[in-house]
């Protein structure tokens, strides 16, 4: 289905995995696009042409709701992309039929394909993406160095990312893996 649609709370995750879809069409050799539809000064006009990407993603659908330029551009998108046989993934943090669009053909178009609501990461999804996430950078995290973060630091996937990206450039500088004294070094660097 080239039409996916991602919604749930805050921090947890949908623009991660926005981005990380764009990433990916990109290693292939295909272009895509991301739009943060809440960054401030963003013209509607911005969706026209983008229907030659293999892949447009938009974030924070929620954003332009109400607004009728917006709403008939993401509709002339829509379309668009469907005629190109294109694929689009949009996200915002309630379902589509809660977002309050005014434009009955773009709220129907919305609900075509499939939904995913996206879930908080529980304490071991938490302690898994730490770990992942470190493994990736040549990072190994020993579960008294989880248990500190787990115990000290926000539990959003955004801000545990950040931290892994901050312990690999402390481990990277001192040349060693993560013990509980980095890490509190590191956690000290956004204080």
């Amino acid at each position: 289905e080239p039409f996916l649609y991602l919604f749930g709370p805050a921090a947890v995750g949908k623009t991660h995995l926005l981005q990380g879809a764009c990433a990916e069409v990109a290693r292939r050799g295909c272009q895509a696009s991301f739009f943060p539809l809440g960054l401030a000064g963003l013209d509607p006009g911005v969706l026209e042409g983008v229907e030659d990407m293999a892949l447009v993603a938009l974030d924070d659908l929620e954003r332009i709701a109400g607004d009728p330029d917006w709403e008939r551009a993401l509709f002339g998108l829509y379309n668009r992309l469907r005629e190109q046989g294109h694929t689009l993934i949009a996200a915002a943090g309630v379902a589509p039929d809660g977002l309050g669009l005014d434009l009955p053909d773009l709220r129907s178009r919305l609900q075509w394909g499939p939904r995913y609501r996206l879930q908080p990461l529980d304490e071991g999804g938490c302690e898994s993406l730490l770990r992942e996430a470190a493994a990736c950078r040549g990072l190994i995290l020993g579960p008294e160095v989880v248990r500190y973060i787990m115990t000290r630091n926000s539990r959003d996937p955004g801000s545990l990312l950040e931290l892994v990206a901050r312990l690999d450039a402390v481990s990277l500088q001192e040349q060693r893996q993560p013990t509980i004294p980095l890490v509190r070094r590191a956690m000290q660097e956004t204080s």
